[in-house]
């Protein structure tokens, strides 16, 4: 029973997470073995997954990749930050990039169910039957619209090779693991109201729907990570919509979480079912992955990860040329831990550093974009450097902090750029 006396600890410290799920020293063997969650799932809560062959065969990914807008990682597709140029405030869900353990899944609205169930419901133990709202439920029920920005939490894993000459495991992602989308849906929390939630209530544990994902020869079963009931009922979205239309499939149709400011492994897509309980709840995706591991860092690593860090991108592509004469840099900024404050560039290598014009009011929950004059003195190559500073004083460092799964690098970026002079006429 909690105090109505006691102060909440904030659920968006890594510390205080931790803390609150109270993990004990038979716990810690269970994450260190991958454990799953910490009860049984009811035989009421089947998976309802449309045969994987409807996504592409090679990918798994249903919406087209032209090479122009993505850049293929297997199972993820990275957005390209030139695609960029010319857009709105908002990632169009052409191309939003796409972060899949397995191949999309098809799902049928008219039979898919939400089914919550648990320890932490009213008259719901776990052998019994859930409760269930459909999609036409949710959409009579009152609607919340948000923007928000969904990260990878290993977005720019691949400069800790290319920048630091660290080995990491995992896609090696540039910057393009990130979006920003106007989510529309219901509260997480009125849906938990509704099903009964109790005081006693400590973690819940959504589901998705695709299947089964395995790790070196390891079923780990669907992809599912807790959530403390707190974070929960604070500001997390079921949603249904994404830019004023449906979810496409890559994206989570028919509902997903949406989780602002955390990592993007929280925001579950194709969610089937949530577990409620009573006590800590466990799962591979808050022990084994999500956490940093490595040097520094003890066996069972850090707290697991919840709130993503600040970053900055150029509109630019990696590696190209710009034609001549006077031009205007255009990036975004964004950090799970406030509002952008400033962005600064450098077009020297960082030698020196002036302030980009931000043009959006500072959102916590998404991007600032930004503009930079800049007028070369000389061809060849340049190498441009963009770094940002939130609300908290939180800015981007020179260097990631090393983790062995390549986990939230916030360091600032080094973009190379070859400016071709205009020809000489005769």
């Amino acid at each position: 029973m909690r105090s109505g006396n006691r102060k909440e600890p904030d659920l968006t410290d890594e510390g205080a997470y931790e803390h609150v799920r109270a993990l004990s020293r038979r716990g810690m063997l269970r994450l260190s073995a991958g454990a799953g969650a910490a009860l049984a799932v009811p035989a009421a809560v089947p998976a309802a997954v449309a045969p994987p062959a409807a996504a592409d065969g090679a990918t798994g990914i249903v919406k087209p990749l032209p090479p122009e807008l993505f850049i293929p990682h297997g199972t993820n597709a990275e957005m390209r930050w030139d695609a960029m140029r010319g857009q709105g405030l908002l990632t169009p869900a052409d191309r939003f990039f796409v972060r899949n353990h397995v191949a999309t899944p098809l799902i049928d609205a008219r039979t898919w169910r939400l089914k919550l169930w648990g320890t932490g419901l009213h008259g719901s133990p776990a052998e019994d039957r859930p409760r269930e709202f459909s999609y036409g439920d949710l959409l009579r029920l009152p609607a919340e619209t948000i923007t928000a920005f969904i990260e990878c939490t290993g977005n720019a894993r691949g400069f800790y090779a290319s920048q630091q000459g660290q080995q990491v495991s995992g896609t090696p992602w540039k910057l393009g693991a990130v979006g920003v989308a106007r989510w529309r849906g219901v509260r997480l929390s009125t849906v938990l109201r509704l099903a009964g939630l109790t005081r006693e209530a400590v973690d819940i544990l959504p589901r998705g729907l695709d299947a089964d994902y395995v790790d070196k020869g390891e079923n780990l079963g669907r992809v599912r990570r807790p959530l403390p009931v707190a974070k929960a009922m604070k500001d997390v979205l079921l949603a249904y919509e994404m830019n004023g239309a449906p979810l496409p499939p890559d994206h989570g149709y028919p509902v997903r979480l949406v989780v602002p400011s955390w990592t993007g492994i929280a925001s579950i897509k194709w969610l089937g079912d949530v577990q409620v309980a009573a006590e800590p709840l466990f799962s591979p995706w808050n022990t084994r992955f999500y956490r940093l591991f490595g040097p520094g860092y003890p066996a069972e690593g850090s707290p697991p990860l919840t709130r993503m860090n600040v970053k900055s991108a150029f509109e630019l592509p990696w590696e190209a040329p710009l034609p001549s004469g006077p031009q205007v840099l255009r990036g975004r900024s964004w950090s799970g831990t406030g509002r952008i404050r400033r962005t600064e560039v450098s077009v020297d290598g960082g030698a020196t550093w002036r302030r980009a014009r931000l043009l959006d009011r500072p959102d916590p929950r998404g991007w600032t974009r930004w503009e930079f004059p800049w007028r070369p003195h000389a061809s060849g190559r340049h190498e441009l450097l963009a770094r940002a500073t939130d609300e908290t004083g939180t800015s981007q460092p020179f260097n990631a902090p090393y983790n062995t799964l390549g986990y939230l690098f916030g360091a600032v970026v080094r973009l190379a750029l070859i400016h071709i002079s205009e020809p000489t006429r005769p």
